[in-house]
């Protein structure tokens, strides 16, 4: 992700866009509005697992879910970053989730039924931001552009664009689409859009402890949702960046900065894809920069709202799983405990989500 400090010099055109004060991302205001077009390397995949996506149905809300049984885990980790840790034990119920992202493919059913907008599809609100002209307020979403050469990794404006035009069907700029990718994960999602889909099928976001214990796949206090091997350069178990950042990605992974379809890489213990990599995602929690916190019991999300002091009075939910951007040398954050805040009033071309669905019990099911 990104070092959590503000930029003042932002723009006032960035500043205008998708937040209170400035569309951040990881509590970092970005820099200047672009049109610019995004070269983005083709995949070298379009599709990775069979029979997905499974397509959505409200009328059957548990359809192609994973069951997990509840149980107590050891939540967080001796921190490698200090928001990660300390490791303390939760309790989580039972209960459904998405055995990948959603994908384009997913989110485009849910548009068609329901005529559904994104936030990044809407201008802003000219009630709300009565100081912007209408230029400021048009429709726009973050998207990674890399540098051209190695940069100060403190300013992220090198290496990002507050874009006009760029949503969920144009992931790369408004000259994009996401014809032929309807198996990748959908992306320029804000929180507010991810929740509106859960809550179509009936089903929720996951809460942070969710998230984390389904990631490990039955596995204990492991540093990777794999284990504790490091991920290997000859087989790569997610989509992360390998190479310099954001200059060069030198795509090992068989994807060049930018996100996989979904499932290319083997599941955990349980059958989930791409928990760590490739995409971050959404969970209910709200962000504490000093950590998960401790008495988190049934998946639920800490009883007292947790704010960014560095951001006053604006909710910052929690992301996790790393994505596509992360390396061992930048972000490094493609590991279960890892978790940092996503922008609290939009998304990002590297930000999914996946869904979850707490309404049935299913008492002999077995972990997968």
């Amino acid at each position: 992700m990104i070092n959590r400090q503000t930029d003042r010099r932002t723009s006032a055109l960035a500043a205008a866009l998708r937040v209170v004060v400035a569309l951040t991302l990881g509590g970092l205001l970005l820099g200047a509005c672009s049109r610019q077009a995004v070269q983005r390397p083709a995949p070298s995949r379009t599709s990775c697992l069979r029979g997905v996506p499974v397509m959505p149905d409200p009328a059957r809300p548990t359809l192609g879910m994973v069951h997990i049984r509840g149980a107590r885990f050891n939540m967080g980790a001796v921190p490698v970053r200090p928001e990660e840790g300390p490791a303390h034990s939760v309790r989580v119920a039972g209960f459904w989730i998405d055995p990948t992202d959603v994908t384009n493919a997913q989110f485009a059913r849910f548009v068609t039924a329901t005529g559904y907008r994104t936030l990044a599809e809407r201008p802003l609100d000219g009630v709300k931001y009565p100081g912007l002209t209408q230029e400021q307020r048009r429709p726009a979403s973050l998207v990674f552009v890399g540098a051209k050469g190695r940069v100060d990794l403190n300013d992220p404006s090198q290496w990002w664009r507050v874009m006009p035009g760029a949503n969920w069907r144009h992931p790369w700029g408004p000259d994009s689409t996401i014809e032929g990718l309807g198996a990748f994960p959908v992306v320029h999602v804000a929180y507010e859009d991810a929740l509106a889909y859960a809550h179509w099928l009936g089903r929720d976001l996951p809460s942070e402890a969710e998230w984390e214990y389904a990631a490990r796949g039955g596995l204990s206090d492991k540093r990777y949702v794999w284990g504790d091997d490091p991920p290997g350069q000859s087989q790569p178990r997610a989509n992360t960046w390998q190479g310099v950042f954001p200059v060069e990605d030198a795509g090992r992974d068989g994807f060049k900065a930018g996100p996989s379809p979904v499932g290319c890489f083997a599941p955990n213990g349980y059958g989930l894809y791409d928990m760590a990599g490739n995409v971050w995602q959404w969970t209910t929690d709200l962000f504490d920069p000093a950590g998960p916190g401790a008495g988190v019991a049934q998946g639920g999300t800490p009883e007292i709202a947790s704010l960014d002091p560095a951001h006053h009075n604006i909710a910052r939910h929690v992301i996790k799983g790393g994505s596509f951007l992360c390396s061992d040398e930048y972000c490094y954050r493609y590991r279960p405990a890892a978790r940092t805040d996503g922008p609290p009033d939009g998304g990002a071309s590297h930000i999914g989500f996946r869904t979850v669905f707490r309404g049935l019990v299913k008492p002999n099911a077995g972990r997968r």
